[in-house]
């Protein structure tokens, strides 16, 4: 499989693109300094450096040409109200037209939880990080790609438990960045993961049984 990721050097997208080429898969992204560039190339990976929210649909489209599938795994994480636009809402929907210019059908997007921190008081940025978010996956279902949503409950830098719980609908809890890779690798290699929307948390079900379980 030739994938190309958007968000590679970010927590989840390295993990995953590690995963897949450990699978045997060719795994390529879009870096925005020319230091993660080499420390990536170093890797076996193919990289372009460039800005997402700077270039247009076109020029993405010329990078992604003849890849099986998009990964869109950035994301600013709250805060600047330009930064969260530019990447959490318009970067999903210029990724998503770069891939019908380019005609590649299939597009995963890692969004996030929609019940995430609602038992806080968040922030103004907070709460409108969350809407560009929610923005961005209505526009992509509203394509004739070939989408999946994946939903991460909130991401922890802990050491992956190996036990998770998907589905179409999940509590809300929290989650290794290195599980939400596993999961990731696992379901790119599942294609009837098709037009549909997966939340993702800690659970006792192993990762493999999980997603098994999950299959339509």
């Amino acid at each position: 499989m030739d994938v190309f990721t958007l968000g590679i050097t970010g927590r989840v997208g390295r993990r995953a693109a590690d995963g897949l080429r450990s699978r045997g898969d060719k795994v390529s992204g879009l870096v925005r300094r020319p230091r993660d560039a080499a420390s990536l190339a170093a890797d076996g990976f193919r990289v372009h450096v460039g800005d997402l929210g700077a270039m247009t649909a076109d020029e993405l489209a010329s990078l992604v040409e003849g890849v099986d599938v998009i990964v869109y795994t950035a994301g600013s994480n709250g805060g600047d109200r330009e930064v969260t636009d530019s990447i959490d809402r318009d970067g999903v929907a210029k990724a998503a037209e770069a891939a019908r210019l380019a005609g590649v059908r299939r597009f995963v997007l890692v969004s996030v939880f929609p019940e995430a921190w609602r038992e806080r008081d968040l922030p103004d940025d907070e709460e409108y990080y969350f809407a560009a978010k929610k923005e961005a996956e209505v526009a992509l279902t509203r394509t004739d790609l070939d989408w999946l949503i994946l939903r991460p409950s909130l991401l922890t830098d802990g050491p992956a438990t190996g036990r998770i719980a998907i589905g179409p609908a999940e509590l809300h809890g929290q989650i290794s960045t290195e599980d939400v890779a596993a999961v990731l690798t696992l379901i790119l290699h599942e294609p009837s993961f098709s037009r549909q929307i997966l939340e993702l948390n800690e659970g006792d079900d192993p990762v493999e049984a999980a997603i098994s379980r999950c299959v339509p």
